[in-house]
């Protein structure tokens, strides 16, 4: 078969504010190239110029964003014309869900070509609006030609879709890393900036700071902690976790702010553990999981019946422990701190899960063949 032209849709991309569905998006579209793949991204944005950005995985194609309530970038009628116009280009257009607003670009220009979606999270805060919103994102569903779940917790603990009208049309594709993707060399000089040394044992979180990022926690059990713990990200919660490590005066905790490829690369590379202490569902998978699981990193995360714990096996690559439990985040750190066999055994196990699935390769073949399918299917 020629060359699938896919046409990913989200409702923000590089080179606004990153995010882990941003990058998610990006390594399908990195990785899916090698399969003979040529994806465009469509998204909106508040500063939209210039309206066409090339970058290594594919041309970012960009409308206004005029307003974003709720986290739902809304569009005009620009965005409708120069997505239907980008639809025509696409052999497939490949939705990133939750996007309320792609819902209705796809029910308004009913692109002739194929669709599929990745679901990569329920909708858990906003409860009111996903009421009203439902019978579209039911209707949008039921449109799909296939569904990605990124894990096999996902696709049965989620009530949309374990739903018998989704369920049949559901793939399992986990998120993945192109590892030619990061900067080979790291820039060693976030460490002298944050006042780390080398050598020094850190445990590192990297996001931005949300409400769903259990962070709150994490700070709680820095004072039992016997080692720094870099929070590199900026966010929302910045201003009230910067507070919080003040009322308690958690010295250990250190704010990176928003950090660089390169600097991210040395953070991963020299720090001794990385901790997710996400508590709620919002918290779909976790890429920054299988950046630390590629760096061979032992990881801790917490029990949220999501594709994090798919990533992070208990006892195999860290340790899961209850969600909004600063003594069980406190007691795992220790642990690993305590057990420096355990840890690296640990780190080892999670490079080896992530060759085995979350490698580049595995992604794109895996999406490749998805769109191919889907595309054989007419």
């Amino acid at each position: 078969m020629s060359r699938v032209r896919v046409l990913h849709v989200y409702r923000t991309y590089f080179p606004d504010p990153p995010g882990g569905l941003q990058e998610a998006i990006r390594q399908i579209a990195v990785a899916s190239r090698d399969f003979d793949v040529e994806p465009k991204i469509f998204a909106l944005s508040p500063s939209p110029t210039p309206i066409e950005i090339e970058r290594p995985e594919g041309t970012v194609v960009r409308s206004r964003s005029w307003a974003a309530p709720a986290s739902c970038d809304l569009g005009a009628g620009g965005a409708f014309r120069l997505f239907a116009d980008l639809s025509d280009w696409a052999d497939v257009i490949h939705y990133h869900f939750p996007w309320p607003f792609a819902d209705l670009l796809h029910m308004a220009v009913r692109p002739k070509a194929l669709s599929i979606m990745t679901y990569h999270s329920d909708i858990v805060r906003q409860r009111l609006l996903g009421r009203v919103y439902a019978p579209l994102m039911g209707r949008m569903l039921r449109s799909m030609h296939a569904v990605v779940a990124t894990s096999p917790a996902y696709a049965r603990s989620s009530p949309v879709l374990s739903a018998s009208d989704v369920a049949a049309r559901v793939h399992v594709i986990p998120l993945g890393i192109d590892d030619r993707s990061y900067p080979e060399k790291g820039d060693e000089s976030i460490l002298a900036r944050l006042g780390l040394t080398s050598d020094e044992r850190y445990f590192l979180f990297i996001g931005v700071l949300r409400y769903y990022k259990g962070l709150h926690a994490l700070i709680e059990a820095a004072a039992s902690v016997c080692a720094r713990i870099v929070i590199a990200g900026t966010g929302p919660e910045e201003n009230a976790l910067k507070q919080q490590v003040q009322d308690h005066g958690a010295r250990n905790v250190v704010f990176a702010g928003q950090v660089s490829d390169p600097e991210k690369v040395a953070l991963l590379s020299h720090c001794y553990g990385f901790v997710l202490p996400s508590h709620l569902r919002s918290e779909a998978f976790g890429m920054v999981l299988v950046e630390s699981a590629m760096f061979g990193k032992p990881m801790i995360s917490c029990e949220i019946g999501t594709g994090t714990s798919f990533v992070n096996a208990d006892a195999e690559t860290g340790f899961v422990v209850p969600p909004e439990d600063p003594r069980a985040l406190a007691a795992a750190m220790n642990r690993l701190l305590s057990d420096v066999a355990l840890a690296e055994g640990f780190g080892k196990a999670a490079r080896q899960r992530f060759d085995s699935l979350f490698s580049g390769e595995a992604l794109g073949k895996a999406y490749a063949s998805l769109y191919r399918q889907v595309v054989r299917g007419r």
